[in-house]
């Protein structure tokens, strides 16, 4: 298989970032946890800040606008994307 080796370097770098990024969660919530406030290292700083984020409920919204409304006011953009799947033991997609 041509590209065998190169699905298995990703697959193996995306399982170490998955720790990385657990690892980092961690350690950003337990300075979260100290409240707000600048927390300094070495070379870098955290910022905690606390703000109110105002959200739109797309659900309430579709409800009361015309299906026409919303078709003309949708963007459509060209998205690239992959995805990294698993195998099975019998080596079958998971």
């Amino acid at each position: 298989m041509k590209h065998q080796n190169t699905v298995d370097h990703i697959a193996e770098l995306s399982a170490q970032i998955a720790d990385l990024n657990e690892t980092k969660k961690s350690l950003i919530e337990s300075l979260k946890s100290e409240g707000e406030g600048r927390y300094c290292g070495t070379e870098h700083y955290l910022q905690v800040s606390v703000s109110e984020r105002a959200t739109l409920d797309m659900s309430a919204v579709r409800k009361k606008l015309s299906r026409q409304f919303m078709v003309s006011h949708t963007r459509v953009t060209e998205v690239v994307t992959a995805s990294l799947k698993g195998y099975n033991k019998d080596r079958r997609v998971a």
